[in-house]
């Protein structure tokens, strides 16, 4: 328990405001809103000093005192003793807190109620919770505020000197016991009625906390100046934020000049690179117009195709890209007749120019040969030497040199048979031994197409030796139909070792004409003469076309022995028997077909 002595100084700081103002005229002017307003002779004392967060708080504090108030008037209401008890003036501490003991008569308890925790005073409240304000003890707020009944001062005021201003503070708190009995009709009632029901005694302590709206010195806190405190710091708050965006917005343009000129070197950079690319991929094809000047030789390989040939046309400055020329040559299906070999062509020619003069007949720059089958190794440089104006000393030096020809391994060194009777076409930087090395390629490749090796073998005969038989029959008819025949007898006279008897032979043992041969010559001794020797002669004596190779391979069948020219046109009689091939040897002697005397 607390000395009674010091209930009136306590009840000073909690009835008393600065100035002098009792709690029951700051109540009654809270209430009805007259508050006087504060000036410089109305000084605030320590309110003006205390921060922020206490004068919030004391405010917070204030409205719920002022809610549970409400409350327990009401659950005075349901109390049969309200008639004969007088309350206190509504300005109790929060829960927990106890009221100053009466000078007599007993305690009271304050109703649960008062002591529970209140919520912040409502917005419109809080700028009329002015210092100094005053009101009657008597009247609501706007009709609807609690209704004190009449309380007498203290008749003993208790002075509080102030410790940190100096002033004295005056407690004139009415005197009575207890709170005046207060008439409150609220709406939330029903929630809290039965939680006052009965009275509690309190067992009175020795300090009760200051009255939420005051401090120790029993100022009132000034809640406005919270507000407008507040309402400062959140404007200079916009004004940064209004600085901020001001500081964005001056240099938004230059971001968005940024990025432009960025997107722009993008896209930019796209276009440039797309054209390069599709420049790579399809060139521009550039073009040269007219049908150019000067003369330059341009060489078509074999197996080149149409791109190939425009490259070759560019390296040699003809055309200016291989795009013109092929496009034209595409939709011109004579270009598919373009034939390898040396052409002559014009400097700086459109594409379409160069494709006609490349299909021109006089254009291809080359020398072509025929040679006919059945020609000898001399009359084939002779006809070479003739055609390319190639010294036939030359040919005869490359002709000497067999091993740099490529003869096959079964020629035994010798050229004769093996330069094979066709049609070439020779470049004018050709040499010599390219001519007689192509011609040898050629009787390979066509030997090699009728399996001659295979086949010589088959029927007993070696290669060399079915060649040597087929420049033979190549000599002896003009008529492919017979050499078969012919074939036949030389088998035949062989197998039954009678001497062949041909003439042609013999004229290439002499180097002679077989038309020029005379009864000397058919019976001189040289190797080559196949009158008085057996068997074949020692080579080739000429160069056999395929009729005359297939002929060697595969004879006709029979048991022929003897043939003479029947007639002009170069047939032939064939026949087995001796008699009658007299016979027919004199009838063409005397048609003058040069048949002489057997």
């Amino acid at each position: 328990m607390s000395d009674p002595t010091d209930r009136p100084s306590r009840r000073g700081r909690h009835t008393t405001g600065e100035g002098g103002t009792s709690a029951a005229d700051f109540l009654a002017s809270y209430h009805t809103g007259e508050f006087a307003a504060i000036t410089d002779e109305q000084p605030t004392g320590p309110v003006a000093g205390q921060s922020r967060a206490e004068r919030r708080r004391a405010a917070e504090e204030a409205e719920a005192a002022r809610r549970a108030e409400e409350r327990a008037q009401l659950a005075a209401l349901r109390d049969d003793e309200d008639d004969q008890v007088t309350r206190r003036t509504p300005l109790s501490a929060p829960a927990t807190t106890e009221l100053p003991a009466p000078p007599a008569g007993g305690i009271r308890a304050t109703p649960p109620a008062a002591r529970s925790v209140a919520s912040r005073p409502a917005p419109s409240s809080l700028p009329a919770l002015i210092l100094g304000a005053s009101r009657s003890d008597t009247g609501g707020v706007g009709g609807r505020g609690p209704e004190l009944y009449d309380q007498e001062r203290d008749p003993l005021p208790v002075e509080d000197p102030d410790a940190d201003t100096g002033r004295v503070l005056t407690d004139e708190a009415p005197a009575a016991p207890e709170p005046a009995a207060v008439v409150h009709h609220d709406h939330h009632a029903d929630d809290h009625a039965d939680h006052h029901a009965d009275d509690h005694g309190h067992a009175d302590h020795d300090e009760p906390p200051a009255h939420p709206a005051w401090d120790q010195t029993g100022g009132l806190d000034v809640i406005g100046a919270d507000a407008e405190e507040e309402r400062g710091r959140r404007g200079r708050k916009a004004r940064a934020r209004a600085g901020k965006t001001r500081k964005r917005r001056a240099r938004r343009p230059i971001t968005i000049v940024v990025s432009l000129l960025v997107l722009a070197g993008i896209v930019g950079g796209i276009v440039v690179g797309g054209q390069w690319l599709f420049t790579k991929i399809n060139p521009v094809a550039e073009d040269y117009t007219g049908q150019g000047t000067g003369d330059v030789q341009v060489r078509v390989a074999t197996g080149d195709s149409l791109t190939a040939i425009g490259r070759t046309l560019v390296e040699a400055d003809v055309i200016a890209s291989t795009g013109p020329f092929v496009d034209a040559a595409q939709a011109n299906p004579a270009s598919t007749g373009i034939q390898p070999g040396v052409y002559g062509m014009r400097l700086q020619m459109s594409g379409q120019a160069a494709l006609d003069l490349l299909l021109a007949p006089d254009t291809r720059l080359f020398s072509r040969v025929t040679i006919p089958e059945g020609y000898t190794v001399t009359q084939v440089l002779d006809r070479l030497s003739e055609s390319t104006d190639t010294p036939i000393a030359d040919l005869q030096a490359a002709a000497a040199d067999t091993a740099s020809l490529g003869l096959p391994s079964w020629s035994t060194g010798q050229l004769e048979g093996f330069l094979y009777p066709a049609t070439y076409d020779f470049e004018p930087e050709t040499t010599p031994t390219e001519m007689l090395q192509r011609m040898v390629a050629q009787f390979t490749q066509e030997t090699a197409s009728i399996d001659f090796e295979n086949r010589a073998a088959a029927i007993g005969r070696t290669p060399y030796e079915v060649l040597t038989i087929a420049s033979m029959i190549q000599s002896e008819t003009l008529q492919d139909a017979e050499r078969v025949d012919v074939s036949q007898v030389i088998y035949n006279r062989l197998a039954q070792g009678i001497p062949l008897g041909i003439d042609a032979t013999t004229a290439y043992g002499l180097g002679k004409n077989g038309n020029d041969l005379t009864t000397a010559d058919l019976q001189s001794d040289n190797p080559f003469n196949t009158r008085n020797r057996l068997g074949l002669p020692p080579t080739p004596i000429s160069s056999p076309g395929a009729p005359s190779l297939e002929a060697a391979l595969a004879p006709s069948t029979g048991d022929l022995l003897f043939y003479v020219l029947e007639d002009a046109e170069g047939n032939h009689f064939f026949t087995n028997n001796i008699d009658d091939f007299n016979a027919a040897r004199q009838r063409c002697a005397d048609a003058g077909l040069g048949c002489g005397a057997g």
